[in-house]
């Protein structure tokens, strides 16, 4: 039997043809080494002997991580991460051992979609996650703040005017740097709707912005279509796309998306769709027989906790190669939460 370094030496040089090869390892070593993923597939009657490919593997659903902990065999836990939720609602915590082994995975899913984080500059418009000390999301940008190495890069709360003048102060000096703005979806209309973004706008040029959305209104506005959004910001910014962040609590990877809504999956994950009518029938590619489902998400960085997770995230392939995919929609009466979902 393989060890925990084992796998994530295999996950760190995993390549498309040997990450079914490498899934099916993490899957039979968690069925193992996590109990309650292990009493979850007693319970549906499955022995690592039946799963043979991709779309055989049983996937935990996400509220688990609200009610049980969730853990495969590691060292002490480091941090908890805590999802944002309505008051009174009940939270997904995901433990987290080895903050290094985050860093390291995030850092390489961002720079191989962008480039190294030292090119650029990245202002972080993210209030609602601020305003708790246990975000996933802002654990990992602000590891990304502190890679840029740049004197302007940081995080700002509801302070839009101070944000306006460091984007004036990086436009000025001109140099070959360019700008991340990443903020949450309401923060972000906020800004370009706010009237010293208004005056500012006709005397600046920050058409040059790369602007990172992650997602959710989180009551402070009316819930938009994706579209809609994106309209309105890449008219207010003279911008051409708005890229998008596709990540939640439960997940230690990422996958992003350059425009239009189409997320690449990144090395550590891969998306699966679930038939809606019976979940248990699991496509791993596009099929003329799906048109959409649910997203079950392999998520090989979760070597800690649980890397097969059925979320209640409904989405499509794009595409005929089925490395892109699309998040259209929620299930009725799951939760609003989670980064880059407008319905």
């Amino acid at each position: 039997m393989f060890t925990r370094q084992d796998l994530q030496d295999a996950i760190l040089h995993i390549t498309p043809p040997t990450f079914e090869e490498v899934a099916l390892k993490v899957f039979r070593w968690q069925a193992i080494q996590n109990p309650l993923y292990s009493q979850y597939l007693s319970y549906l009657g499955v022995s690592t002997t039946q799963v043979t490919t991709l779309s055989d593997i049983p996937f935990l659903p996400i509220s688990f991580f609200k009610n049980h902990t969730v853990l495969s065999a590691a060292p002490k836990i480091q941090t908890t991460f805590e999802s944002s939720g309505t008051t009174g609602s009940q939270t997904s915590r995901h433990h987290v051992s080895d903050l290094e082994w985050y860093d390291k995975i995030s850092t390489r899913i961002f720079e191989a979609t962008y480039g190294e984080l030292t090119n650029y500059h990245l202002l972080a418009l993210l209030p609602s996650y601020l305003e708790r000390n246990n975000s996933s999301l802002v654990y990992m940008v602000q590891q990304f703040i502190t890679q840029t190495r740049s004197p302007f890069s940081g995080f700002f709360l509801h302070n839009t005017d101070e944000l306006l003048k460091v984007l004036q102060q990086i436009v000025r000096q001109a140099d070959d740097r360019k700008i991340i703005l990443w903020g949450v979806t309401f923060a972000l209309l906020d800004l370009a709707e706010s009237g010293s973004y208004k005056a500012s706008k006709d005397l600046w040029d920050f058409s040059g912005l790369l602007i990172m959305e992650t997602g959710g209104m989180k009551g402070r506005r009316r819930e938009m279509l994706r579209e809609e959004v994106h309209q309105l910001l890449t008219e207010a910014f003279n911008v051409k796309v708005i890229h998008s962040e596709y990540g939640m609590t439960e997940l230690l990877s990422q996958s992003y998306s350059e425009g239009e809504g189409i997320f690449e999956m990144s090395a550590t994950m891969r998306i699966l769709l679930r038939d809606i009518n019976d979940p248990r029938t699991v496509y791993a590619h596009p099929d003329p027989k799906l048109r959409y489902g649910g997203i079950n998400v392999i998520d090989l960085a979760n070597i800690d906790s649980c890397a097969f997770i059925e979320t209640q995230d409904l989405g499509r392939f794009v595409g005929e190669k089925g490395t892109q995919f699309e998040v259209i929609g929620r299930f009725d009466n799951s939760d609003i939460r989670g980064c880059n979902l407008l319905i």
